[in-house]
């Protein structure tokens, strides 16, 4: 569990809202669409507004339970969702931080929640998506006999959505551009959707006399053309005329206006010429349009498609009004008659709000608690440029992973758009575009160089280093170097360190991180206290057991400073003054207050990035959170948790700042490495692993640990509780 504590975080607080959305509203949420799919369990009349496929699996669990169980399987198979994507990143390689990022969406966005306590058949639709995308991504290379499985599956989403029928376009494109048997998989593909199509529309042909197999196909299309269509240019005769929107150009109201208040009205259009039929007039009406202004309804749909990427969840005047896919304080909808009356005969009760908790819903709902389509579309581009080949995505084996859902969510929320926008029909990005975006990322940074977390001190290493060390007593400051392979550069930093400073003896303890040069030779011959590892962990586990041995030794103060020559060890007297005047406990030194000879253009602006992150993060200002020269008092430093063997500077700082420390920045000098070339690895591989240290080590000191920190707070030497500049 410790290994998925980020995962397990989000389905606690994913568990917490659907608990507060089953009690708030009872038994269910009814809507318009679930009166229709409540009546038609029994009849399975395929010619309704909506396909049959949900009531399948509504009708046994009504049956079961009433409306309340439909809800409750609903939310838990929503919090199946969020592990089984993932599981699959994870299978994908895709590391464990960023799997949990592409399984946050579904688990905490509070319109999946919602349409979960819907009696709705989004979730089962959910579940079908979720299983083809394992089906292709997670054993290798796609057999026909997967892939005919997978064409049953998409025949599946039909049936419960039709829309789902142009999955079959992105798994054919994902078939046809990955490794294997294309033609024959494909044809495997197409033909099990073929089975389930034919066979629903053969169901459709006996059930009413024709060939069909939705109720909806001509009202929507109708609706779409009807927004756009200019009359006065169209080949119309008596009857498609009837059909033309009496609102000008400019003045027309939405497409769920036409399709559902208009042609759903049983006395519109009015009296019909002979020998013909509404349904018949409105698709010569719709085809008229489409083949004379093919322009103006691509357009029309582009445009209702782009909306799915706007940052926050606003609706146009003439959209699906939102507030239909919004926690309510009253109960929805009680409008229609047959809310109520669905509700007391599936449900057993009366419609139902607990006030409490609808208003914690809606307040999560209103004020954040949703995913900005803005930071989808990013996913997209993210997986994109993964399948363009950026970074290390050319040899990751990821690309087509990473193609598959983009594509998915791409076409399946384009072929939506077509008909109609409503923020429920974006919900499946929710499932597509962050798994795509993950894989996008992982396959463009390469795999995962972080390594695992160090376990709590002394460890087997540590407590076999500290056997090496020369000495057991140190001076009251005491300056920590990690060194890992820097013989070359070492010597001159330890020969410019000073002996004294402000008056206090200073002792230098070089920390050789199991290095294969004589790193540990060079600093003894300068005078350094040495402790040497037996193996090499990274800058952070040489760090944490240097504070750990000068605590041990009697030092009142500890320093930090890097071994290639970056950091001007004259400033250390100006480091330590503010600790020495008890204005401080922690002091940082910053290269953005002071001055830097930056080498990577790339670096200069993650460096700008994680300060404002860590400033949002922590409420306090500031300006440089790596910066390798600093000081602390002893028993701060080994006071703060420290489990990242790498990536520990912000760890160190976040930290410090949650134990109530006072911390200070100060203008400081940080230049080009005196020799050698940087062990932090590629730039973006560095920012990534750095990002996900910073928001994990928050969410460990600051979320998880907040009551604990209270109740233990770290105190200075003189024993009052430590004040943050904050």
């Amino acid at each position: 569990m410790r290994k998925h504590w980020l995962l397990f975080v989000f389905l606690i607080l994913g568990l917490v809202l659907r608990v507060l959305a089953t009690v708030a509203y009872t038994p269910a949420i009814v809507y318009t669409d679930s009166v229709q799919y409540l009546v038609n369990m029994d009849k399975l009349s395929p010619d309704q507004l909506n396909p049959i496929g949900y009531d399948f699996v509504l009708g046994p669990l009504v049956w079961l339970g009433g409306l309340k169980l439909v809800v409750i399987v609903q939310h838990l198979v929503g919090l199946g969702l969020g592990v089984a994507i993932y599981a699959l990143a994870r299978k994908l390689t895709v590391y464990r931080w960023l799997s949990a990022v592409a399984a946050a969406p579904i688990l905490l966005d509070a319109y999946q929640v919602q349409i979960e306590q819907n009696i709705m058949a989004e979730t089962t639709f959910d579940v079908i998506l979720v299983a083809i995308l394992w089906l292709l991504l997670a054993k290798g290379v796609t057999g026909w006999r997967r892939a005919a499985v997978v064409g049953l599956l998409i025949g599946a989403a039909f049936t419960v959505r039709a829309i789902g029928m142009v999955l079959l376009i992105a798994v054919v494109l994902y078939l046809i551009t990955t490794w294997g048997q294309r033609v024959r998989r494909t044809a495997a593909a197409i033909a099990g959707f073929a089975i389930v199509f034919a066979a629903y529309g053969g169901y459709y042909r006996i059930d009413t006399g024709r060939w069909g197999f939705t109720g909806a196909e001509n009202q929507i299309l109708y609706g779409r053309t009807a927004t756009v269509a200019n009359c006065d240019k169209l080949p119309l005769d008596e009857g498609t005329r009837l059909f033309c929107p009496k609102e000008p150009l400019g003045q027309r109201l939405g497409v769920d206006k036409y399709a559902h208040n208009h042609y759903g009205d049983p006395n519109w259009p009015g009296p019909l010429p002979p020998g013909t039929t509404k349904r018949q007039l409105a698709t010569e009406f719709a085809h008229l349009v489409i083949k004379h202004q093919p322009l103006d309804v691509t357009w029309a749909a582009l445009k209702d498609f782009a909306k799915g990427f706007a940052p926050t969840r606003t609706s146009e005047p003439n959209d699906v009004p939102l507030d239909r896919w919004q926690f309510q304080l009253t109960y929805p909808n009680l409008k229609d008659p047959n809310t109520a009356k669905a509700a007391v005969k599936w449900g057993g009760s009366e419609p139902h709000v607990s006030h409490v908790p609808a208003v914690i819903l809606r307040a999560y709902q209103l004020h954040g608690g949703y995913t900005s389509g803005t930071l989808l579309g990013l996913c997209v581009l993210i997986a994109l440029a993964a399948v363009a080949g950026l970074g290390r995505a050319k040899t990751s084996g990821l690309r087509s992973a990473a193609l598959l859902p983009a594509a998915a969510g791409v076409i399946l929320l384009l072929g939506s758009a077509a008909f109609e926008f409503s923020w429920r029909y974006q919900l499946p990005a929710l499932i597509f575009f962050p798994l795509a975006g993950v894989i996008g990322l992982r396959a463009i940074l390469g795999k995962d160089q972080a390594r695992p977390a160090l376990a709590d001190y002394p460890d087997a290493i540590d407590a076999e280093a500290a056997k090496s060390l020369d000495n057991n007593s140190f001076s009251p400051v005491v300056v920590v170097i990690a060194a890992y392979n820097e013989a070359a550069g070492i010597g001159p930093v330890l020969t410019n360190m000073p002996k004294t400073a402000a008056g206090l003896p200073v002792d230098v303890l070089v920390v050789v991180d199991g290095a294969t040069d004589d790193t540990a030779d060079i600093a003894k011959d300068h005078g350094a206290h040495v402790c040497v590892a037996p193996a090499n962990r990274g800058q952070g586990a040489a760090l944490r057991l240097g504070y750990h041995l000068a605590a041990q030794g009697g030092a009142r103060y500890v320093v930090t400073t890097d071994a290639d020559g970056q950091y001007d060890n004259d400033e250390l007297e100006a480091l330590l003054e503010p600790i020495l005047l008890d204005r401080a406990d922690f002091v940082t030194g910053s290269r953005r207050l002071g001055a830097e000879d930056a080498d990577s253009r790339l670096r200069w602006v993650g460096v700008r990035v994680f300060a404002v992150l860590a400033s949002i993060l922590t409420r306090k200002k500031l300006t440089d959170t790596s910066f390798g020269f600093r000081a602390m008092r002893a028993e701060l430093a080994t006071a703060v948790t420290l489990r990242e063997p790498q990536y520990q500077s912000s760890e160190l700082l976040l930290g410090a700042l949650a134990l109530g420390a006072r911390v200070v920045e100060l203008p400081m000098t940080m230049r080009r490495r005196g020799d050698g070339s940087s062990k932090k690895g590629p730039g973006v591989v560095y920012g990534a692993n750095y990002g996900r240290v910073m928001t994990t080590t928050w969410l460990r000191e600051y979320v998880l640990r907040r009551r604990h920190r209270r109740q233990q707070a770290w105190r200075t030497p003189a024993g009052r509780t430590a004040r943050t500049s904050r």
